[in-house]
């Protein structure tokens, strides 16, 4: 069964890099990816499909913006782009891209919440989604690094029906009604593989964190890896950086800048409980 993301839910990651096959390289290298190019050779631009085991996990394109920073984006599910896009406009955000369609995959906006923090909207058609999460090698999980965790958490309760819950150490963004949609579709086991999870964990989809000194408010992506300090190696010896690491009961994680300047999160699944 294919994996599909009802409204609200984060569905897919891609970064823009301004030297495309160097992305490859590197991303290749350090997830075992293999590559697909989605556009025609004599398109513009280009976007490229990564996939592992066959399946789509995320993508390098070309920069939207030559001058633009390389960065690592979010897309989250909607029905109805155009509605969305309006909607959370309605709400305080700036909408960076309009709708518009991505060939036959889908139709896609881009807009920065009133903090700034800039986030896709993805009305699915021939491309549903990543179809391999949770994997090593595959992206895990999108966090808002936000300055104002009760400002972020009344604007996307309105844009998306978020169910935000602080759970002491962190706070959990929560789609009601996922974790029923994973255990008919492509997760039966959802609730019995982890028994001791708290409540609502099937429903949750990433956290707000706070925001650092240093940043500004954006949203982050996260990738599982089978081995934290030997991906964190791994992304040396490829020319990326090492910029910090964490752990705590679920994970132990790196946090790296790949060679071009995108940074991101690589997580190890250590959980208390295993």
């Amino acid at each position: 069964m294919v994996r599909t993301y009802p409204e609200g839910v984060t569905c897919w990651v891609d970064t823009r890099q301004a030297d495309v096959d160097a992305a490859l390289e590197f991303y290749g290298g350090l997830f075992g990816w293999s590559f697909t190019d989605a556009m025609p050779p004599d398109a513009p631009g280009r976007y490229v499909i990564a996939t592992l085991d066959g399946q789509d996990v995320a993508a390098i394109a070309g920069p939207d913006d030559g001058d633009a920073a390389p960065t690592w984006s979010t897309y989250v599910a909607v029905d109805d782009c155009d509605a969305a896009t309006e909607r959370l406009a309605g709400l305080g955000a700036v909408v960076v891209e309009p709708p518009a369609d991505a060939g036959p995959g889908g139709r896609t906006s881009t807009v920065r919440d009133p903090e700034g923090a800039e986030l896709r909207l993805w009305q699915a058609r021939a491309r549903l989604g990543a179809q391999l999460v949770n994997a090593p090698g595959a992206w895990s999980s999108s966090d808002l690094a936000s300055a104002d965790v009760a400002a972020a958490t009344a604007f996307y309760t309105a844009a998306f029906g978020w169910r935000i819950v602080d759970q002491g150490r962190s706070t959990s963004i929560q789609v009601p009604g996922h974790g029923d949609h994973l255990d008919a579709t492509v997760d039966p086991d959802i609730r019995t593989r982890r028994a001791s999870a708290p409540d609502g964990f099937e429903d949750v989809i990433g956290a707000i964190v706070d925001l650092s000194d240093d940043d500004v408010p954006h949203w982050r992506v996260t990738f599982t890896v089978a081995d934290r300090d030997a991906s964190a190696a791994t992304v040396e010896r490829l020319g990326g950086t090492v910029l910090s690491t964490y752990e705590d009961e679920w994970v132990r994680a790196v946090v790296v800048r790949d060679p071009a300047g995108a940074v991101l999160t690589l997580g190890q699944l250590a959980p208390a409980d295993r």
